[in-house]
């Protein structure tokens, strides 16, 4: 018990410090294993499913098809939100982030044992689409959690809550990387096999999150709000209730960041290899490239925050979105192999300016007791308007005009969202997390 008092350099309880760095380790981790099974799809679906499971369509048309069960998976995340922003109010955050991993991992695996269309006709596509939805319901649950653990074991007030929440966020940059990998080392092995091997590994990958997780003690914040019996019965509704406008603005705030995320993520494959003439081989490598640059650069823009403020900092990050648009297309247009190289590269450090002190800045704007389902909605409403339909409507502006400077406009316009909805939404960089907002 004495040492559980004993204070650390920085001040806190040393038995609170351990569960810190144990509740920021579990979150990157958990959270790079979602992003891994989710980021997966995404890119066999760019590359791969239109042939394997809707090769009676044209390419266009195999393609679109192929990327709307991609879509499915973001249409589900804000169910998956409602549903765990719930639990997660009202049973609490590790108990929830346990179901979100293991049922992500069971989609994610089963995906790797989908027979094709040869095999079974159009079940193939509607199967995948089912364990599509899977992967959104979870990967929708997952995001809120994962915050709330690593920013609610921090200082309540003050600290590094921007640093700290930009762990989770940290795990997209390396779901990436190790999805990019994973298709490029195991895919040319075997026609039928080789890319389903990184789908089936992702039950290893759960069970490693699932072990670290269950270490885990529940976060301070949410201990006090059952101390103080203010758990709210419909935590979901009683949010939407008092916060709409912060769910809005939540969701508006993440249209400049995610749109153009997934344009550089999953598009980028589609219009390299068509449209460019390069083969995927060639852009894997660029990609992976972009991803280990933001291992570096999403927790650097997430500590910058608490320097400068969250909403000075998202500002800056969507106007240099709106001007990076213009010239993220042109350099791509070159066909010259080093200036693409750097086109998909600077994308990253430039998204990340919005993307490092994103999660901190939306769990911010909801008082504990509401704030796993508040967080969730706002920022997965944006899946849906944002993220889900951006390379469709990428591929579709490219297939009607003909350029990609309409491509170019539409990410812009995005940004500009962003820029708007921020200045918006209030800055709560200092005031006391652990606080329920309506006491103050």
């Amino acid at each position: 018990m004495v040492e559980e008092q004993r204070l650390d350099a920085t001040g806190q309880p040393s038995q609170t410090r351990r569960q810190l760095v144990r509740a920021v380790i579990a979150s990157a981790v958990g959270t790079s294993i979602e992003w891994y099974d989710f980021f997966l799809y995404g890119f066999a679906a760019s590359t791969i499913f239109a042939n394997l499971f809707f090769p009676k369509s044209d390419p266009t048309t195999g393609l679109l098809l192929s990327l709307g069960t991609y879509f499915g998976g973001f249409a589900a995340r804000p169910i998956g939100a409602a549903i765990f922003g719930h639990y997660g109010d009202r049973i609490g955050r590790k108990a929830t982030l346990i179901i979100t991993l293991l049922s992500m991992g069971v989609a994610t695996a089963l995906v790797g044992v989908v027979p094709t269309y040869e095999q079974i006709g159009v079940w193939g596509g509607i199967l995948l689409t089912a364990l599509r939805l899977l992967q959104g319901i979870s990967v929708g649950g997952e995001w809120g959690g994962s915050v709330l653990l690593a920013t609610e074991w921090g200082r309540s007030r003050g600290g590094r809550r921007g640093f700290l929440g930009s762990w989770p966020q940290f795990g997209v940059p390396v779901g990436l990387v190790l999805g990019y990998l994973a298709l490029e080392v195991f895919q040319p092995l075997d026609p039928y096999w080789g890319w389903r091997i990184p789908f089936l590994l992702s039950i290893v990958m759960a069970g490693v999150g699932l072990y670290i997780r269950l270490g885990i003690l529940e976060t301070p914040v949410f201990a006090k709000v059952l101390k103080e019996n203010r758990v709210e019965r419909v935590p979901v509704r009683e949010v939407i209730v008092r916060n709409w406008r912060e769910i809005v603005l939540s969701a508006l705030l993440r249209t400049g960041q995610q749109a153009p995320f997934y344009i550089f993520t999953v598009f980028i494959l589609t219009y390299a290899t068509k449209t460019l003439g390069f083969e995927a081989g060639e852009i894997y490598p660029y990609v992976i490239a972009a991803g280990i640059v933001s291992l570096f650069t999403v927790p650097f823009w997430g500590y910058i925050s608490d320097l400068v403020g969250r909403r000075r900092l998202y500002i800056v990050g969507a106007a240099a979105m709106v001007a990076w648009s213009f010239i993220y297309w042109p350099l791509l247009d070159t066909r010259v192999p080093s200036l693409v190289f750097l086109a998909i590269v600077l994308a990253a450090p430039i998204h990340d300016i919005q993307y490092g002190p994103q999660a901190t800045f939306i769990a911010e704007s909801f008082t504990g007791r509401l704030r796993y389902s508040g967080a969730s909605l706002g920022y997965q409403l944006a899946s849906v308007t944002a993220g889900g339909p951006a390379p469709l409507i990428a591929v579709w502006l490219y297939a009607t005009y003909k350029s990609s400077f309409a491509v170019a406009v539409y990410m812009a316009i995005c940004a500009l969202i962003s820029v708007v909805a921020a200045a918006m939404l209030k800055d709560r960089s200092q005031q006391d997390y652990a606080v329920e907002y309506d006491d103050v």
